[in-house]
């Protein structure tokens, strides 16, 4: 069994988890997983993933507000989520960013929180975790004018992006899809991306990798993404599970 898994991105707050979140959790953090990064996205989850880090010792926050939420999203609420910066162990900003796959917001919408909560990120010092579904250029755009600290997660872009994206000082997340079948993209970017800007993760309960796809994801699985990572790298499971820890830790100040 690998340790050391550092899982920077999950979902720990989802209704999915809700039979047996404690024992799922207490049975990671007993195994295989040393560290988890979970992520809200509107006020709701972000006051859940306060609450989650209260309760356990390895799991630390992000808050913010996830471009599906942007249109029901209030002045007040930005106002009630920047206090949760506060929070000893809440060490970033996320889920933040576009979707323009399902649109669920209206893009300008969509737009305009996002630059509102790369402003407070910086204003913060704070790293972001962001979200792009199909809206590479309006995100590599912003960030090129804002030029926060953080990771694009579950990247789904080309390689010639991700260079972009390292130009810019980020980090990339890699998470399941990267074990799919016809992963072309995925493993592209895996081939050309320095150990010292990758991001391992699961974005669980979704995103889950073979052989389990279709099932709930939870971080213990980022082992099968991290066995075919190291496949594509030529190098130790292992070793690769440790520096993507550093790398976390480094990000995220803990």
């Amino acid at each position: 069994m690998y340790r050391n898994i550092f899982d920077t991105h999950a979902h720990y707050d989802d209704r999915r988890f809700d039979e047996d979140r404690a024992e799922l959790l207490s049975s990671l953090f007993g195994g295989s997983v040393s560290g988890i990064i979970n992520c809200g996205c509107d006020l709701k989850s972000s006051l859940e993933t306060v609450a989650l880090t209260e309760k356990y010792p390895n799991l630390y926050g992000a808050v913010g507000v996830h471009p599906h939420e942007a249109e029901e999203t209030t002045q007040e609420d930005l106002e009630k989520i920047k206090e949760l910066y506060k929070k000893e162990k809440i060490v970033a900003v996320g889920e933040i960013g576009l979707d323009y796959f399902y649109d669920f917001s209206p893009r300008e919408k969509q737009i305009e929180i996002f630059r509102r909560q790369l402003v407070t990120a910086n204003e913060l010092n704070l790293p972001v975790i962001i979200h792009d579904r199909d809206a590479h250029e309006d995100t590599l755009t912003i960030l090129k004018e804002l030029k926060p600290k953080g990771v694009v997660h579950c990247f789904s872009g080309s390689a010639e992006m991700a260079r972009e994206i390292l130009k810019l000082g980020l980090y990339i997340g890699i998470g399941g899809a990267v074990t799919f079948k016809n992963a072309r993209k995925p493993v592209e970017v895996v081939e050309m991306l320095p150990l010292d800007r990758l991001l391992l993760e699961t974005d669980a309960p979704y995103m889950t990798p073979v052989p389990f796809r279709g099932k709930r994801c939870d971080s213990s699985h980022i082992a099968y993404t991290a066995e075919k990572i190291a496949e594509i790298k030529g190098m130790d499971v292992q070793e690769l599970i440790d520096k993507c820890a550093e790398n976390a830790k480094a990000l995220f100040g803990i």
